[in-house]
């Protein structure tokens, strides 16, 4: 869990609740594994060099104004806008002024831990971005984002789920090749092949004490045996993925680079994905969802609910990131982002309210990072979306699809992104 209080929203609880019951009956984890082994690698052909893509979901509607502050737009500054929230110009003598990035752009203190990731050219800043469907409600708008389309709830399956259901495995014989670390497989890797959720992948077994743990697998494995093939192979494959990650110790794991990952469910999840993708073990896609980023009271962007959000989301993703870029670690592509934003105009309760565009963040080897990229629509009244958000400019899918193209490999857009021919931006490199 957080260490932070949430900010009350009813509609977001509500969400989290259908979240929860969606995903009950997923097995869930108890036992320890037995030892780290780095070298487990299946013995299947490695030569491709697509990336492994981690998919982060910061839930609730962050305020993209905040977590990448537009310091060069006098709009930002202007009086009655964001009286308690605005976050003060770099060249400001306050001690909780913004970190410059570009001239135009730049991080809270709370995020500074991310600059040596942008400087080193790994992580890009996308803004202006998000879907272009204008809803405000949570429920719509995570779908809409996750499954990749504009306002078809019927469609249940996600845009990476999608993207592993069109593509050959990294290693075919490999058990597991998509995990959410959660309750539930999320809309995002819905429809994907050999795919699980799990809330601590160091402790999966099936359910019951330690001592049946053979027995409780002989059982499932015999249960089985004469069902259709489909089920069967899905008894099957969940053997193989218990007894996959129960060869990998998490618990000893030691990351690399001097990385310390924050003791955060978010800096849990990401140092057990650094374990699972340096163990070479066939997994290809890790998902997570972080936070409730619904501020709509005392947002406390610089010492308060918000800031501790963004200290811990920023101090995990960097501890990522000098563990796997340490050493010769497979390739990754890594992708946050959020199913809204917030008003330019924070409310009376030193909030803001759903909004419309916002910002990603991408991190990986084949990212053109170092720079914030932005069709930059301003913050001007005139120039607002509805006269109240920041518009958005970059279709999230246009990134999403460069990277599914340029780095996992797939060029079968229109499958995974149905309805919509993704726009390139060069935000890739080979």
């Amino acid at each position: 869990m957080n260490h932070f209080s949430p900010p009350s929203c009813r509609e977001y609880n509500e969400l989290s609740r259908r979240q929860l019951l969606r995903g009950a009956g997923v097995f869930a984890s108890s036992a320890l594994a037995s030892s780290w082994l780095p070298q487990v690698a299946l013995a299947q052909d490695h030569h491709s060099n697509r990336d492994v893509l981690i998919s982060i979901f910061l839930r609730g509607g962050a305020d993209g104004l905040t977590l990448c502050v537009p310091h060069g737009d006098p709009g930002y500054y202007a009086p009655g806008v964001r009286p308690s929230l605005a976050i003060a110009r770099p060249d400001s003598q306050v001690s909780t002024r913004a970190l410059d990035l570009d001239g135009f752009f730049g991080f809270p203190q709370a995020m500074g831990s991310l600059l040596p990731a942008y400087r080193a050219g790994h992580l890009l800043v996308v803004h202006a971005t998000g879907s272009v469907d204008a809803t405000r409600s949570h429920f719509q708008a995570q779908h809409n984002m996750e499954a990749g389309v504009l306002d078809d709830i019927n469609l249940q399956t996600g845009w990476l789920g999608r993207h592993l259901a069109t593509i050959p495995p990294l290693q075919p014989s490999a058990p597991l090749r998509a995990l959410s670390l959660g309750y539930a497989v999320p809309v995002t890797l819905a429809g994907a092949t050999k795919a699980t959720a799990l809330p601590g992948p160091g402790r999966a077994s099936l359910s019951g004490l330690s001592r049946y743990a053979g027995a409780n697998q002989d059982w499932l494995r015999n249960a089985y045996a004469g069902a259709p093939e489909m089920l069967q192979e899905s008894a099957l494959t969940t053997l193989d993925t218990l007894s996959l990650l129960q060869r990998i110790n998490f618990a000893a794991y030691r990351p690399s680079g001097g990385a310390v990952y924050p003791n955060t469910s978010l800096g849990r999840s990401l140092m057990a994905t650094a374990a699972l993708i340096k163990a070479q073990v066939g997994v290809e896609a890790i998902h997570t969802d972080y936070g409730i980023w619904d501020t709509h009271t005392q947002a406390g962007p610089t010492n308060g609910y918000m800031a501790g959000l963004m200290r811990d989301f920023a101090d995990s993703i960097a501890a990522f990131h000098a563990d796997m870029f340490a050493q010769n670690t497979p390739n990754l592509a890594l992708v946050a982002l959020s199913e809204f934003g917030r008003t330019v105009r924070e409310n009376a309760s030193q909030g803001t309210d759903h909004g419309h565009g916002n910002v990603m963040f991408v991190l990986g080897d084949h990212i053109l990072g170092g720079q914030v990229f932005a069709k930059w629509p301003g913050l001007n009244r005139d120039q607002l979306d509805s006269g109240s958000d920041l518009k958005v400019t970059i279709d999230h899918r246009d990134i999403l699809g460069e990277v599914v193209s340029r780095c996992l490999g797939n060029q079968q857009l229109s499958v995974v992104f149905p309805g919509v021919l993704p726009v390139f931006h060069g935000i890739t490199r080979t």
